[in-house]
């Protein structure tokens, strides 16, 4: 099995990217990796390993350009090229932790889709109250979508989850306003009629206060509302610590609580650190892709690779086109 990434992408690329692909590669024996970009900075960090090649360049898609002309016009860009290894047949899947837009373009336009996918969606696992995550699907492939797209977003997180997450039977749920069948707007109506009827174990609507709790194992939505669940879970979390630090450091009565409560403090930090989850996958196209976190350590890095390996082992994308084809192509 062999796993191209992009090795400049990201907020501490390459090193972090080099240090968890050497990690990957001595945890996973039939694992070979390939890392694409500036040879000279790789190799400052990597130790020399038979599993491990390099293909060198120093163009590299940056998080300010345009990700669709970026895509384009730099076509020798770590990204691209580690997404053309894809494409070429030469990698079984591809990681970055770079531009999100460009990493979705090169998907789309390198890759490709696969058959009957009209809109591929962004989806990360995000962390539960209980640990055990939760899928949330589309968080901003496509600020809109149709009725037909949130079936598809269902069909494929249902089916990462049975054969990734080990998940038998996962419950589906539609993020709504309320849980009530009749709530929402035109698209969640319509979407609740065609959950209802297709191959899955829907459990009706979902609401955002309840997603943490553990309320559905996959969560779908349109790119929008999603994208802001996203950043409103993100932004509330490192808020909440940093409440928490200052309350615990504000007096030395509070600074010898702290000291008691944190081992507590470690294995609750743990519970939601993203660094274990692996990526956000791009559930629609030929191949695995895997967007890692922009400021992804070596842990995160690792985290997606284990997670695009079990991807690749389990035919995760075979299983997708077969199911897709099955529940037939989209209305226009």
């Amino acid at each position: 099995m062999k796993i191209a990434i992009d090795a400049m992408g990201g907020d501490h690329a390459p090193k972090e990217i080099v240090l968890g692909a050497m990690k990957a590669v001595e945890t996973f024996a039939d694992l070979q990796v390939v890392l694409v970009g500036d040879e000279a900075k790789i190799y400052e960090r990597l130790q020399k390993h038979n599993r491990i090649t390099v293909i060198h360049t120093d163009e590299v898609i940056l998080g300010t350009d345009e990700p669709v002309r970026a895509v384009r016009r730099k076509k020798n860009a770590s990204m691209v090229l580690a997404a053309r290894q894809v494409a070429d047949g030469l990698a079984d899947a591809c990681i970055s932790a770079g531009n999100t837009g460009a990493l979705m373009a090169a998907g789309l336009f390198v890759v490709g889709r696969i058959e009957g996918i009209e809109r591929p969606a962004l989806a990360p696992t995000l962390p539960t109250v209980g640990g055990e995550g939760f899928l949330l699907l589309d968080v901003g492939a496509n600020a809109d979508a149709k009725p037909e797209h949130l079936l598809q977003y269902a069909i494929m997180g249902s089916i990462y989850c049975s054969k990734v997450r080990g998940i038998e039977n996962p419950r589906i749920g539609l993020l709504n306003i309320g849980t009530e069948e009749k709530k929402g707007n035109e698209l969640t109506k319509e979407a609740f009629k065609l959950l209802k009827e297709a191959p899955i174990h829907f459990i009706g609507n979902v609401e955002a206060r309840d997603l943490l709790e553990g309320a559905a194992d996959v969560v779908v939505t349109d790119g929008f509302t999603g994208n802001m669940v996203l950043k409103t879970i993100e932004g509330t979390a490192l808020s909440t610590f940093k409440m928490l630090k200052s309350a615990l450091t504000g007096s030395v009565k509070s600074k010898l609580a702290a000291a008691v409560l944190k081992p507590d403090l470690i294995r609750l930090k743990s519970k939601m650190d993203y660094s274990e989850y692996g990526g956000a996958g791009l559930f629609g196209l030929k191949a695995p892709v895997i967007k890692a976190h922009g400021s992804s350590n070596a842990q995160a890095i690792f985290s997606a690779i284990r997670q695009t390996r079990e991807m690749v082992e389990k035919e995760v994308i075979s299983q997708m086109k077969l199911t897709i084809e099955k529940a037939g192509k989209p209305r226009e």
